[in-house]
């Protein structure tokens, strides 16, 4: 007698278990859309703009409320809109399954999205002579670029309030400010703070 409730109250449970594995399901998929949205996200990195600090189909987290709260730095390696690129308007289950994809990897950002290094801030005048970067007549290092680096002589270029100057690593092949201009800081994503993918990769770029 015994035995048989003890297999009632087994096969219950089981049942319970499959019963509720839908409602967790979705839950644990909410959450994931919500922490992409507001919170981190993982780009895709499709070129070779920003080598040799993160390379071709690495794949980097961003995080979204990184300017929230404070400004960008000088050196800081952020992800912005593509300004050559109009916006596409979606409808609402076209976004819905874009963020659901995103969110558990199927589907990953890279080819809508930019990514770069910030090099002026608001307010300065932004150079290139002799193959450096002059910032207000001076001079700044940039410990990230290869030996080999080249840089035709251009500018200057005026940051205007609330934007910022962007470049990418790899100078020589960079579609970046010196040809679409500043970037606005409402087109910032966020900020790029670990590569995840390959693991051979992983760690701050």
């Amino acid at each position: 007698m015994q035995k048989e409730s003890d297999d009632t109250s087994a096969r219950s449970r089981k049942r319970s278990f499959w019963a509720e594995l839908p409602g967790l399901l979705l839950t644990a998929l909410v959450i994931a859309v919500v922490i992409k949205t507001f919170l981190v996200q993982p780009f895709w990195i499709p070129s070779e703009s920003m080598l040799p600090t993160i390379e071709v189909n690495d794949r980097v987290m961003v995080n979204k409320l990184a300017f929230n709260w404070g400004e960008p730095e000088r050196g800081d390696i952020v992800v912005f809109r593509d300004p050559a690129e109009p916006d596409i308007e979606q409808s609402i289950p076209e976004a819905v399954v874009r963020s659901v994809l995103e969110a558990v990897g199927v589907r990953t950002r890279g080819r809508d999205d930019l990514i770069k290094r910030v090099i002026g801030l608001p307010g300065e005048s932004v150079e290139i002579q002799g193959n450096h970067v002059v910032i207000d007549g001076s001079l700044i290092s940039e410990p990230y670029l290869s030996e080999n680096v080249s840089m035709a002589d251009e500018g200057p270029f005026a940051v205007g309030a609330n934007e910022v100057f962007v470049m990418g690593d790899n100078r020589q092949f960079s579609f970046d400010s010196r040809r679409f201009g500043p970037i606005g800081y409402d087109d910032l994503i966020g900020r790029a703070f670990i590569t995840i993918w390959p693991i051979s990769n992983f760690g701050a770029p």
